[in-house]
C-alpha cells in the first residue's frame, strides 16, 4: 500500500520564462508507489521533474499549494539526500579523467568529481564501496570515467544518486543512450531497487522500459494530466493511441507493456 504523500500539487500554474507549462495542475506522490511518466515531447515532463525534485516553483495564487515531504519552504541541499536524481546532463558534468570512485564519492558534496581537496569519513567511502559493489560495479572504481562504457557510466550515476540512501529515486530517460544489452541490465537494476523498497519515479518516452515492478502511470499531454491510475488501464491501446495521435496495439507479454502499430 501507499505510503505517506511526499509530494503535493494542487492546481499549479508553471510557467518556463514566457511559456507557460501547466495550468490548475495536481498531482500526488506517495512514498512506496513507483510511477511512470509518460508523454510526447512538449507535454511537460521536464518541467514536472523540476517540481518535484525542488528545482522550480509553481506561480503563487491563493488555490496553489505545493509541498515537498509535508513542506511548502525546503532547502535544495536538504532535498538532494532525499531525493536521488540520474539525469541525463548529469554525464556532460563529468570530466573523462576522473576515476569512477570519485564520481560517486563527489556526491556527498554536491559536486561532479574533482575530489582531490576534500575529505571524506570512513563511512562515506564504506558507503560508496557497497553501493559500487550492489550495483556490480566495483571492479571500476579506478577507472577513468571517460574511458567506460555508457552502461558502466549509467550505473555510475545511479551509485551517486543511491549513496545518499535516498526515499524516492527519479529517473529522467535513463535508457536513452544505452544499447539493448546495457538496456536491458539497467531495468534489471530498476526492478531490484523497487523488489528491494525503493520508490522510483521512472521518466520515458517508452512504455515498454517500464519495469512490471511499477503499479501506475501518469500520461502529460499539452501540459495537462492526460490519464492517472493503474498501469494496465491507463497504458491501454485506446489511450495510447489519443496520446500519441497514431492507432497503436498494447500487450502486455510478462508484465512488459509492448506497443507496436495497430
Amino acid at each position: 500500500m501507499p505510503g505517506d504523500c511526499y509530494f503535493a500539487l494542487d492546481h499549479a500554474t508553471v510557467w518556463r520564462g514566457d511559456h507557460r507549462v501547466f495550468r490548475d495542475l495536481s498531482l500526488r506522490l506517495h512514498l512506496g508507489e513507483s510511477v511512470a511518466i509518460l508523454g510526447p515531447n512538449g507535454a511537460g515532463k521536464s518541467t514536472l521533474i523540476q517540481l518535484l525534485t525542488g528545482g522550480l516553483r509553481p506561480e503563487a495564487r491563493p488555490e496553489t499549494r505545493c509541498t515537498l515531504f509535508g513542506e511548502e519552504f525546503y532547502a535544495i541541499a536538504d532535498l538532494r539526500h532525499r531525493i536521488g536524481m540520474v539525469m541525463p546532463d548529469d554525464l556532460q558534468r563529468l570530466h573523462p579523467a576522473e576515476t569512477a570512485l570519485d564520481v560517486v564519492l563527489s556526491s556527498f558534496r554536491g559536486a561532479y568529481g574533482r575530489t582531490r581537496d576534500m575529505r571524506f569519513s570512513q563511512a562515506e567511502k564504506s558507503r560508496t564501496h557497497d553501493v559500487l559493489a550492489r550495483l556490480g560495479v566495483e571492479q571500476l572504481a579506478t577507472r577513468e570515467f571517460g574511458r567506460l562504457s555508457s552502461g558502466e557510466k549509467q550505473r555510475l550515476l545511479l551509485a551517486r544518486a543511491l549513496v545518499h540512501d535516498p526515499a524516492v529515486l527519479v529517473l529522467d530517460e535513463p535508457t536513452s543512450a544505452l544499447d539493448f544489452a546495457a538496456a536491458t541490465g539497467f531495468a534489471q537494476t530498476m526492478r531490484e531497487l523497487i523488489q528491494t523498497g525503493h520508490t522510483l519515479v521512472l521518466v520515458t518516452h517508452h512504455p515498454a522500459e517500464i519495469p512490471p515492478e511499477i503499479p501506475r502511470a501518469v500520461l502529460l499531454r499539452h501540459g495537462a494530466i492526460h490519464a492517472d491510475g493503474p498501469k494496465r488501464r491507463v497504458l491501454s491501446s485506446a489511450s495510447l493511441s489519443d496520446l500519441y495521435q497514431i492507432p497503436l496495439q498494447v500487450r502486455w507479454p510478462g508484465g512488459w507493456c509492448h506497443v507496436q502499430p495497430a
